[in-house]
Parts: structure tokens; sequence; C-alpha cells
């Protein structure tokens, strides 16, 4: 349960803007806004969506800064009102969804804020999503960085061992839980994935997040400089609104179903064979993103900033053609210039503005 998750993080004060208002819009916007963001979707190549609390809530799973967040209700001394557990949760119909989405190749990837791996569960495989924050079924070892998928929940939060030793037999290699706390650094990969994701994005879909925690908050707006599309489907306001390209305040379920008809495509019901929480102890799927899909996304993400780069170059020269005329840079300049917009240099701004679970 998400309470239990947040009563197993370290004490925290800021815990962001709790409680606000939920927005409704009415039948007939939402379908017209439905419409408008099928019709994106089947013009895109590229398409990443980022998930947050609020895609859960119909699986029992409660958000944190909704108006019955855990996180909101904390503040008042109260407790949520919890009827499933993460080991009992199966994934909503959002979560079919974003998979069957995936396989018709309608969306490219998934960035998720929620440790509930109710993705995984879903059969959303490991190539397609980074996890943020971790995820509760999995575990980590601490000396070759392997995952492993568990049948169920590692019991800690916080990257605390949680019993065994590494499965591939690593000197000394034990077994941590997933999860990050407040002052944790993201993972390295699952980061620059995102990051790489989200910036070749030509639509950035944010899905039940009021996106108040950085870095996560902010990587849909990577693709906005490159002249890229932000939705926002939230019923809170969230920090971006101002940002974005369309706004639905609708439940995510209710939008997910529409799009999806809209799209002529059936919602799959939940499947335990397509769930690796659910396979023989003897199977293990493994759940780390492998070095080649790093490179495989760099290599298209590395020649979009340069291409990008050009372009203000160009443009730069045609102002200072009819303005004022300034020495063209030399070749070794420009070289230089470039060798820099890679996903290193990147990472780096995005890690000092930000690399741990933090609020704005």
């Amino acid at each position: 349960m998400s309470c239990n998750y947040a009563d197993g993080l370290s004490p925290y004060a800021n815990k962001g803007v709790l409680g606000v208002p939920e927005q409704f819009d009415n039948e007939s916007e939402i379908n017209e806004k439905v419409n408008k963001l099928a019709e994106w979707l089947q013009d895109a190549k590229h398409v990443v969506v980022h998930t947050g609390a609020g895609i859960s809530t119909s699986a029992g799973i409660p958000d944190f800064r909704g108006p019955n967040g855990v996180w909101t209700l904390e503040r008042k001394g109260e407790k949520p009102n919890v009827n499933v557990s993460f080991n009992d949760a199966i994934p909503t119909t959002t979560h079919m969804a974003l998979r069957g989405l995936i396989s018709k190749g309608y969306i490219q990837y998934i960035v998720s804020q929620n440790i509930d791996g109710l993705h995984m569960k879903s059969g959303v495989t490991r190539n397609c999503i980074s996890e943020l924050h971790g995820n509760i079924f999995v575990e980590q070892c601490n000396k070759c960085r392997h995952q492993f998928v568990r049948p169920s929940t590692t019991g800690t939060v916080g990257q605390k061992p949680c019993g065994g030793a590494c499965r591939r037999r690593c000197r000394g290699g034990i077994l941590l839980d997933n999860v990050l706390d407040w002052e944790h650094d993201l993972p390295e990969r699952d980061l620059d994935m995102a990051l790489m994701h989200s910036t070749l994005a030509d639509i950035n879909i944010t899905l039940g997040t009021t996106l108040q925690i950085i870095p996560s908050g902010n990587l849909p707006l990577k693709n906005k400089k490159h002249g890229g599309k932000l939705i926002i489907c939230n019923l809170q306001p969230t920090k971006h609104d101002k940002k974005a390209d369309l706004i639905i305040h609708a439940y995510v379920d209710d939008v997910m179903s529409k799009l999806c008809k809209r799209l002529g495509l059936e919602i799959d019901a939940y499947d335990p064979l397509d769930d690796p929480t659910e396979q023989p102890n003897n199977h293990d799927p493994g759940w780390t993103i492998k070095p080649q899909q790093i490179k495989d996304i760099e290599k298209a993400y590395n020649a979009k900033l340069k291409i990008a780069a050009a372009q203000r170059k160009a443009e730069k020269n045609s102002f200072t053609f009819f303005n004022v005329k300034e020495p063209s840079p030399t070749r070794k300049k420009c070289k230089t210039e470039l060798s820099h917009l890679t996903l290193k240099s990147e990472i780096k701004t995005e890690k000092c503005s930000g690399g741990t679970i933090t609020n704005v």
C-alpha cells in the first residue's frame, strides 16, 4: 500500500502542495480533447507517457497529494482508507491501455514515478519503461547492479538489504530493495533513458501527476525546445499547465478508454501469464536495462541535438546577415561546440538541477 511505502520513507518536511481541489471537464470537452489527442498520436513518430500515482488509484492504491492522498491526510493527522495491498493490486484500465498502445506502436516509452510495479505486471517490458523511483517488486545486487523480479514486495524501502545473496553468484553481492528514499540519487540508466526519450518525443503525455517532484516533473518539457507537444491529463492543476498544448481534466481511466476506442483498439484484461511476479521461482526474466538499449537511443538523441544546434546556428547567421555581420566561427570551434551536446552534458545539467527525489 502506498501509505506503508510512505511510512517507510525518511522524515521529510516539504512534500509539496497538498489537497488542491480537483477540476472536471464536461463530457463534450473530454470527447473533443480526446479526439484531438488521437489525431496527434496518429501523426506522431515518438510518443512518451509520464505516469504518476493518479493512474493507480482505481486499483485501490491511494495517491499522495490529492484531496484524499496519503500526505494530504497525514497533514490532518489521518490515515487513508486502503483495502488492497501492493501484492494484491492488479493493473488498471490505464495500465492495460498503455501496454496495448505500446504494442500497436502508438507509444514508444513510459517514464514512471510509481513504485507499485503495475506497469510491469501489465506486461510492459523493461526496454519500454524507466522507473525513476524504483519498483517494490524488484531487488538489485549491490555489486553487479543486476535487477531481479520478486513474486512479492520487498518488505523494505530505501535500498536496504531485503534478504538473500545475488543469484548471479557475485562475490559478496547482496540484494537490496529497489525503492528510493527522499535524498537518494535517481537510478542512472533509468534517468538516462527517460531524458533521451523525453527529448526525442514528438509528444510527451503526463497522466495522473502534478509534476511537483524534480527532476521527474521537468522531463516532459524536454521536447518543447524542439517543437514537441505537451499533453497533461490530471484532475488537479500542475506546475506546467501554462506550457501545455492540451490539458484534460478527467479520470485517466475514462480518457484512456475513450482514446483506445477512438483509435479502434480493444483494451486487454490483465493476464497473470504476462505478469513476471506470477512466474515460477525458477524463472528469472530479470529487470535490468541493458547497455545496448542505452547506446541505441543515444545515437538518435545526439543526432537530434546536433541537428537542433545546426538549425540555431543557421538562424543566427541569417539574423546576422540582415543586421551586423560577425566573424564566422571556425570549423574547429563549431566541432567543439557540437561535441558538448551529448547525453553526459545534459545528464550533468539535469542532476545539478535536482538528481534526487525533491520537490520544487
